[in-house]
């Protein structure tokens, strides 16, 4: 699994909003970094590492939620959970394949026909899981949800949250 990358430059004494910015926008890199090569589904770590990576961004954007404007909040959340659905189809079918190919592994060879029969209809399944997940990972599309987001960055920056008032 991928380490998450240190946050730079943050201090207790922050406002809590210029933690937010900063938070979110480390975590959104790595979003955009764990992209790379992700469809290549001989490699399912990457799947994974870009999954933990929107789970850090969400969580992120879950706990600073009071430094977002509402409206843009609700929509970048919406698309960094889909992103991070279509990569769980993603990951599920990645990780039975492995689990199945590791027991067949164990069985005698008269019985392993049988795995390998589901393992081809899974294969099918992490296909069109893939297929799925293409849509969310377009270049264009995780270029305008880095956008967003960096405009909720720039945002934090403005927005008061309640009881900082």
């Amino acid at each position: 699994m991928a380490k998450a990358r240190a946050i730079e430059g943050l201090n207790a004494d922050d406002p809590y909003a210029a933690a937010a910015a900063n938070i979110v926008a480390v975590r959104a890199r790595e979003v955009a970094d764990h992209s790379q090569d992700v469809l290549d589904m001989t490699d399912i770590e990457r799947v994974h590492d870009m999954r933990v990576a929107t789970r850090r961004l969400r969580a992120a954007l879950e706990i600073f939620e009071p430094c977002f404007p509402p409206p843009q909040h609700k929509e970048v959340l919406r698309e960094v959970k889909a992103v991070a659905d279509a990569l769980g189809g993603r990951r599920d079918a990645d990780v039975t394949i492995a689990a199945l190919e590791h027991f067949a592994e164990g069985l005698a060879a008269p019985d392993r026909p049988g795995v390998a029969s589901l393992v081809e209809k899974i294969r099918a399944e992490q296909a069109q899981a893939n297929a799925e997940l293409e849509s969310h990972v377009q270049s264009r599309r995780l270029a305008a949800l880095s956008e967003r987001l960096s405009e909720l960055v720039v945002e934090a920056e403005t927005v008061v949250p309640e009881g900082q008032r």
